[in-house]
């Protein structure tokens, strides 16, 4: 089983994906380990109690820099042998040696079909206004690795969602969320746990057949 660690900083609603592929099965080899809040008002932490996985926090702002934070995260991360990271909602950078030491480990959700309205600027609700604002006619979500640069990592899974011409940001925003992220997410994770991700540069190759370790 690989020991996997969610890292959160909000409603949790990616999170709750996980929790409910896992629940049903569709997840395997994985045992989610922890959930680790910036925030700890976050209502991911409570979706986490209730599924009575152990919680953590480790608050932003009593960090006095990223590298700080970085560090303390990766010490956690660490402490409970983790091999897997999963970004879900999780609202800041990480610093250029925890993502180094972590490298093809941690996975992130992006809102958007990256390379597009992605990187330094493009998070939450932004990603949405961007995408009508150019006028696309199909936007969607991306499960990627992490790099140091942000949303520059190798691409696991993509899924496209229509933009409707009524779409608001925040109607697109919920329906990229439901029919993207909630899917390709827990997918992704499955696919690492499993084994079944072939990494060469920015290429990734899912492999037909579970391997008898992670990538």
């Amino acid at each position: 089983m690989v020991k996997t660690a969610v890292l959160v900083s909000g409603g949790g609603t990616n999170l709750q994906a996980i929790i409910d592929a896992l629940i049903f099965g569709e997840i395997k080899n994985c045992e989610l380990t922890a959930v680790i809040s910036s925030n700890p008002d976050a209502y991911a932490l409570r979706r986490a109690e209730f599924a009575e996985i152990p919680t953590y926090v480790i608050d932003r702002k009593i960090f006095a820099n990223r590298a700080s934070f970085s560090e303390a995260i990766h010490k956690k991360l660490e402490d409970l042998d983790i091999e897997l990271v999963v970004l879900a909602g999780f609202m800041f950078v990480l610093d250029p040696p925890l993502v180094r030491a972590y490298r093809n480990r941690i996975i992130n959700i992006h809102p958007a079909l990256i390379p597009s309205f992605s990187g330094s600027g493009y998070y939450g609700l932004r990603v949405h206004e961007a995408a009508l604002e150019y006028g696309v006619k199909v936007s969607g979500a991306t499960a990627h690795f992490c790099v140091s640069e942000a949303d520059a990592g190798p691409i696991i899974l993509q899924k496209a969602v229509e933009v409707r011409e009524d779409d608001t940001p925040q109607t697109l925003q919920r329906r990229v969320m439901e029919e993207a992220e909630w899917k390709i997410l827990p997918a992704a994770v499955s696919l690492y746990c499993e084994g079944r991700l072939e990494i060469t540069g920015r290429a990734v190759k899912i492999l037909g057949e579970p391997q008898d370790g992670p990538a």
